[in-house]
């Protein structure tokens, strides 16, 4: 007779992890290290693509992205279920706005002409803070989040037309990580807080009705063979430090090697 598979129970404490969000946030960090593999390999010129238009890899890029501020969105639904406090979330906002600077440093380094300096981390230390003091909206952060995505879209087409100057002030680097953009900015990566405030709106919106409506959803036990993507969405912050740095220092090992 086969054997049933094995699981890992969700958590019954309430300061511990739910394991079937930490697994999803892994396979965002999976995904995420596939697609900048990829771009690491076309950096090197070792395999030639275009990253800025090929809807191939800007779709994925939105996937990613979408994935990563909806589970974002998820986890402030539990730690607010937690009774988590401001002193708990500013440790991790400080470690998360940290971060950030750490990339803008970085890259900066590596693309001066196009460093980083509202990407995705930069973009979720902003909006954190105001899921923060949303989150009291309840239902209404479904109805927020879609007109967060759907700002950008309007103010594109109609801003160049009603009021060109305000355009121009928008398009700048003062004013352009708000996302209410005519022309998107070089730069390596590019997170405003709109549209992807939606996104993390309705993963909290979300969250707060899965845990009020359907808990077992998010307490469901986890089979064992998910456990390494739980285990990596858990240190979600340290490894998207270090991934890439690892990468290119093996890509550029293996180049040197090669070359000899």
């Amino acid at each position: 007779m086969a054997r049933s598979p094995r699981f890992v129970t969700a958590p019954s404490s309430t300061n511990q992890r739910y394991p079937a969000v930490d697994a999803l946030r892994g396979l965002a960090m999976v995904w995420m290290t596939v697609f900048h593999f990829c771009f690491d390999l076309s950096h090197f010129g070792l395999w030639p693509q275009n990253f800025r238009v090929d809807p191939l890899w800007t779709t994925q890029r939105t996937l990613i992205v979408s994935l990563f501020l909806f589970c974002a969105g998820l986890g402030q639904a539990i730690a607010l279920h937690q009774g988590q406090g401001w002193s708990r979330f500013g440790r991790r906002w400080l470690q998360i706005a940290g971060c950030a600077l750490l990339v803008t440093a970085g890259s900066l380094v590596m693309f001066p002409g196009s460093y980083i300096y509202f990407g995705v981390l930069h973009g979720m230390a902003i909006m954190l803070l105001v899921a923060r003091v949303t989150a009291g909206w309840g239902r209404w952060l479904w109805l927020a989040g879609l007109v967060a995505l759907s700002l950008p879209v309007l103010f594109q087409q109609a801003l160049p037309m009603v009021w060109p100057e305000a355009a121009s002030a928008f398009n700048s680097r003062a004013l352009n990580w708000l996302g209410l953009v005519t022309r998107k900015p070089f730069t390596e990566d590019y997170v405003p807080v709109f549209p992807w405030l939606g996104v993390l709106w309705w993963g909290l919106a979300c969250g707060q009705w899965l845990l009020s409506a359907h808990p077992h959803v998010l307490q469901s036990r986890l089979p064992t063979s998910l456990a390494p993507l739980a285990a990596l969405g858990r240190w979600s912050l340290t490894y998207y430090m270090l991934h890439q740095p690892v990468m290119i220092g093996l890509l550029t090992a293996a180049m040197w090697v090669g070359s000899r």
